[in-house]
């Protein structure tokens, strides 16, 4: 059930069109009969250079996965978790699903729950940490990767650096003390390491200041790494003629730390602290979180409510235009930014790794010659660089206090109205390229509403009729980095057909929606065209949906594909 509203008050909207069969074949039934007489192809335009050198669109046809087939696409990477915490006498849960656009999915996500039991171990009060994060990678998946092991581990020990006794707590379950951690001590820098010894008599973790900044610190230290690791190493490599022997040891060590710095990441981070009733949010780039809001009248009806908790930090948002032209001199002030890229370039403005946009010109010729013959792709310097860097890690912090934990199940906005935090939702942008922040927090909502009211089986419902259930006050909406040609297709398709509701998984219910929702010859089709051509009409995209239900329930992993 989902707390604080009475089961009869949420229920699902009357008027979706509930199909008389269950399950998936239901739903393609419904949905896929004009493929019937399309055939087996379909065909879509490609750019190809003929011997003259010049490059012409022709049609390329496309073969028609089966609906089995598109529905193993579909489910395959999604997963259920519940987590009990009979101490807030609530239930955790979370799901995640991903799908590949890239032949290698350049996206990567990583969770972590840090239980602290004991209060009397403490001198914080006792509670729980909860860590969520999406990836979004470019030019390769090694940044990405790298920052699924990595980031969530990194600002949990920056973390303890406030709270000394949260040492030993914040060490993850499943990590060897003697191996992966020890590395990834040695890996990260922490701000301040001998404050682990140290009497803290205040209770730094409990003060949003001090923790925004331990997360900075966490992801401005561990990028530090990434980028300047390969500079010692070349420096070393460059003092022996030996060590530049392409089969040595030393030289693939050297080309393996490379390969995180010359790609690049965005990365979004989500940390509930229970027992200080806290949420942070941690944006570098252009991936994006969404809160819903239950919005209840005192006559118990009522409306979901947005609040975007991030900002697009692309070219096109003002404030990192600004930022960016401030950090350089004003002769690159008209060309800092070009068509809304750093550099003409790179879209996000803040990332992991992007080495080409962060070292000097002459440390990349250095690293192009060392690669030479090696077979390993390295990144075009801008032709515009000139006072490096022009990306950063450091990521914008959102806090926001968490009022249904134990004191309250609601926070009164007066008259006898009360909002609840429902859910927060975290995706890379390959699904706010096709959801606005509005339609997902609807999508959600709606899902949540049919499970607390018992609706099971596939559903379809027309778009302009979810639109009335969610509300978005400009305050709240965030800034959208997309193009203006995203936005436009985005805004002529905002009415139009109806969503699906057939998934077990939010997540995968987010991406289905985002691809076709009910129209299943477009979801067909989108699903269908392989990479590397899907690239032009979809990115890889990975969400990750948390809320939580009162009472405790048994704790489980599911992998959701296994159910269907």
């Amino acid at each position: 059930m989902i707390p604080g509203v009475a089961r009869q008050r949420l229920r699902p909207l009357v008027y979706a069109t509930a199909l008389g069969t269950s399950g998936y074949a239901a739903y393609f039934l419904y949905t896929s009969r004009k493929l019937e007489k399309t055939g087996t192809t379909f065909e879509i335009p490609v750019k190809m250079r003929g011997s003259d050198g010049k490059a012409t669109t022709v049609k390329k046809p496309i073969s028609y996965l089966t609906p089995s087939e598109i529905e193993k696409k579909l489910t395959e990477n999604a997963t259920s978790t519940s987590v009990p915490r009979p101490s807030d006498g609530i239930t955790w849960k979370y799901d995640t699903a991903f799908l590949a656009s890239n032949e290698v999915i350049e996206d990567a996500n990583s969770q972590l729950f840090i239980k602290k039991e004991d209060k009397a171990l403490s001198r914080s009060p006792a509670g729980d940490l909860l860590f969520f994060a999406v990836m979004d990678g470019h030019a390769g998946y090694f940044t990405s990767r790298l920052l699924a092991k990595t980031l969530i581990p990194a600002v949990a020990l920056e973390l303890a650096t406030l709270s000394p006794e949260a040492v030993a707590a914040s060490r993850p379950s499943g990590f060897s003390p003697s191996s992966i951690w020890s590395y990834l001590k040695s890996f990260v820098t922490t701000s301040n390491s001998a404050s682990a010894t140290m009497d803290i008599k205040y209770p730094y973790d409990s003060d949003p200041k001090y923790v925004s900044t331990a997360i900075q610190t966490a992801f401005a230290n561990l990028d530090s790494n990434i980028i300047n690791t390969p500079i010692r190493l070349l420096d070393e490599l460059s003092k022996s003629k030996q060590a530049l022997d392409p089969k040595s040891q030393e030289f693939q060590l050297a080309v393996t730390s490379l390969l995180p710095a010359l790609s690049g990441s965005c990365a979004l981070l989500t940390m509930i602290d229970t027992a200080h009733k806290d949420l942070y949010v941690a944006c570098t780039g252009d991936s994006r979180a969404v809160a819903g809001y239950w919005d209840e009248s005192a006559d118990g009806t009522g409306k979901w409510r947005v609040e975007v908790l991030t900002e697009d930090q692309t070219g096109r948002n003002i404030k990192e235009l600004e930022r960016i032209r401030s950090e350089h001199p004003p002769e690159e002030s008209s060309h800092v930014i070009q068509r809304g890229r750093i550099l003409g370039g790179l879209e996000p403005s803040r990332a992991f790794g992007d080495a080409n946009y962060k070292w000097s010109r002459d440390f990349q010729q250095r690293v192009a010659q060392l690669l030479d013959g090696s077979g390993k792709a390295v990144r075009r310097i801008p032709q515009d660089l000139k006072t490096p860097p022009y990306v950063t890690s450091r990521p914008e912090i959102t806090h926001r206090k968490l009022e249904f934990l134990r004191s309250a199940a609601s926070t009164n906005v007066g008259n006898g109205d009360k909002s609840t935090l429902r859910f927060v939702v975290l995706a890379t942008d390959g699904l706010w390229d096709q959801l606005s922040s509005s339609e997902v927090v609807s999508l959600v909502g709606e899902y949540l509403n049919r499970a607390n009211s018992g609706v099971s089986g596939p559903a379809v419902v027309p778009k302009a009729d979810l639109a009335l259930t969610v509300s978005e006050s400009h305050d709240a909406s965030g800034f959208d980095g997309k193009s203006a040609q995203v936005a436009q297709e985005r805004e002529k398709a905002k009415h139009k057909g109806s969503w699906a509701f057939v998934d077990n998984n939010i997540s995968t219910h987010l991406i289905r929606n985002a691809f076709g929702g009910a129209n299943g010859e477009e979801l067909r089709q989108l699903i269908s065209i392989p990479a590397p051509f899907s690239r032009r009409f979809r990115d890889d995209v990975t969400v990750t949906v948390v809320w939580y239900e009162d009472g405790v329930t048994e704790q489980k992993v599911i992998d959701t594909k296994a159910k269907l």
